[in-house]
């Protein structure tokens, strides 16, 4: 059985002084939380801070993680950050496809698949985001727009889809407060899980993360779900004893 998988997602929030205290307090809650037990830890930061959170995670054993990958390799793309460039940092995770990109920056399914190849040619785990908005799971099409999302993250990187961590995130629950049911999540991690199971015989190998306002209160329950590999963590990532409770229901 493999280990669960807690990613923290910082989103646009922190300074210098505020990461210090937040990784201290990480840090020094973690041996507790984990009681002798495994579980993957992973911080993704805003690029700003990968530099100084990678200085401040040190041996702790927790992951650094990004949220954002270009689809471009170099050149003149202002703005932009490369896969290469993450990987300076010694880069770990990358989210791609978050629903907050595909919203507020037009992200479409293809661009999505292009950063996860992006991603998986530099070597870092891409975590891919996949997820429905309250008016497509009102119209029954849950099903429909998460296929689709990972089908086009599967046609391009087929050869390689093991190597990528999926994260289903009902925009509806997202920063809202709202979380789906574990009967609810469970029910679209299993419909992902087989059709990553149509794809590679490695399909067991690939974390499905739940993203949906997981917090201290629900990790246990989610988390004891079959399909339900560990979680996308928001809000209470920037909380260092919400974030220690939800690593400890993950651990085994």
């Amino acid at each position: 059985m493999k280990r669960k998988l807690i990613a923290g997602n910082w989103k646009m929030n922190g300074s210098l002084a505020a990461n210090t205290q937040l990784v201290q307090g990480v840090r020094a809650g973690l041996a507790q939380a984990l009681e002798g037990k495994a579980c993957d830890v992973a911080v993704c930061v805003p690029a700003p801070y990968l530099a100084q959170v990678a200085g401040l995670l040190g041996d702790s054993g927790v992951a650094l993680g990004a949220q954002d990958v270009s689809a471009h390799e170099q050149g003149a793309y202002t703005g932009e950050v490369s896969a290469a460039m993450l990987r300076d940092f010694a880069t770990r995770y990358a989210i791609v496809g978050h629903s907050e990109r595909r919203q507020y920056h037009g992200e479409t399914d293809d661009t999505v698949a292009t950063k996860t190849q992006r991603a998986l040619a530099a070597g870092i785990t891409p975590i891919v985001c996949v997820g429905e908005t309250l008016a497509e799971r009102d119209a029954g099409r849950t099903e429909e727009v998460v296929k689709r999302q990972l089908a086009a993250v599967i046609h391009l990187n087929g050869h390689c889809i093991s190597e990528i961590v999926v994260a289903y995130e009902p925009v509806w629950a997202i920063g809202t407060g709202k979380t789906a049911t574990p009967e609810q999540a469970q029910a679209v991690h299993a419909v992902l899980r087989a059709q990553l199971k149509a794809a590679t015989e490695h399909a067991d190998r690939v974390h499905i993360l739940y993203g949906g306002s997981m917090n201290a209160a629900n990790a246990a329950e989610l988390l004891a779900q079959p399909d339900i590999d560990g979680g996308l963590i928001g809000g209470a990532a920037l909380k260092p004893t919400d974030f220690l409770s939800i690593i400890r229901a993950g651990a085994r």
